[in-house]
């Protein structure tokens, strides 16, 4: 339903008061804050009409009124106001170790925590499923360290438990054959390949081998693919901390990462900044919660997706142009490495 200027204007003024000082906003202060040559008495009819939209609620303590998440989704849709965020302020703030990757993911994610003063997060960009190159080293009998390096350089390490005590040379010959034959595939790939001439290979080697395949496979699977920072930040809000509840959900969502990374997929196939508001969104796990993000890029392709998450009460008109210039900057390091 369309809002007429005058019921845009209070609900603006409600949601800043209300993300302000956390108080719900009652029709006296409104008629003082929002400008309006409005007498009580309308106010409090044009609240009531907000109220029975769905855009505003109120709590059963207090005669004022609080924003509801649809409240906030029109706000930050129609009526907010983004606040202007110096870009080289920002870029003069970060650092971007030449060559390393990994560490100018983190330090976008320390960045984004430490301007919002909430969390940061940056899902990195996925690991490519092919290896480049593999290593078998022998720890002791029949436990074996396999190497795995991709196409970036970027190495993983996995142990093998093995019912056969290989010697180097073995171990060597595994890996060369290996590389020779395969390198630049996935391990789907060689799995599949490698059935066929397991046969041309002793029992014990090819055994080696499948335990090689089965176990690197899982490994690009479980690669490390988003950094968070700054989670203590939200022990000192109290909309995200105020009950045991709200406290478990929050570190549930931080140790799984599984809906975390969900939504941070689904926003790295839209364009330019994205709000999910708790209670509106069902891949935000608080009805307190929202997370503004962003997708980032790597010579003109999206690979990732980073953002801010904290309370459903956060000033958004700072919050969005610091995600939105973050993702702006680690598009550049990253296309520039």
């Amino acid at each position: 339903m369309q809002l007429d200027n005058r019921a845009q204007t209070l609900l603006k003024a409600l949601v800043e008061r209300y993300i302000a000082d956390g108080q719900p906003v009652g029709s006296r202060a409104l008629s003082k804050i929002s400008g309006l040559d409005l007498s009580p008495a309308t106010i409090r009819n044009i609240m009531s009409d907000l109220e029975e939209m769905g855009y505003v609620s109120s709590p059963h303590t207090s005669a004022g009124r609080i924003p509801t998440p649809r409240g906030y989704r029109i706000f930050v849709d129609t009526l907010l106001t983004v606040q202007h965020l110096d870009e080289h302020s920002v870029e003069s703030r970060m650092h971007f170790p030449a060559q390393q990757p990994q560490k100018i993911i983190a330090n976008a994610a320390q960045m984004l925590s430490s301007l919002s003063t909430f969390a940061g997060v940056v899902m990195s960009p996925r690991r490519e499923s092919v290896f480049q190159q593999i290593e078998f080293l022998r720890l002791s009998e029949k436990r074996i360290l396999l190497v795995i390096v991709d196409p970036r350089g970027d190495v993983q390490n996995r142990m093998l438990l093995t019912d056969v005590d290989y010697s180097p040379s073995q171990l060597v010959q595994s890996a060369n054959y290996i590389n020779q034959n395969f390198a630049g595939l996935s391990f789907d790939q060689v799995r599949s390949r490698l059935t066929g001439e397991l046969k041309q290979l002793r029992d014990d080697m090819g055994r080696l081998m499948q335990a090689a395949v089965e176990v690197g496979s899982e490994a690009m699977a479980e690669s490390e693919d988003m950094v968070i920072s700054g989670e203590r930040n939200l022990l000192g809000v109290s909309d995200l901390s105020s009950n045991m509840n709200s406290l478990r959900q929050m570190f549930d969502m931080f140790e799984q990462k599984t809906g975390l990374m969900q939504l941070l997929d689904v926003s790295s196939k839209a364009t330019g900044v994205q709000i999910f508001i708790g209670g509106e969104s069902k891949l935000v796990p608080m009805d307190e919660m929202s997370v503004v993000t962003a997708p980032y890029e790597v010579n003109g392709k999206i690979v990732g997706t980073l953002g801010v998450i904290g309370p459903t009460r956060m000033a958004y008109e700072r919050v969005i142009p610091i995600v939105d210039i973050t993702a702006k900057l680690l598009s550049n390091a990253l296309s520039h490495q």
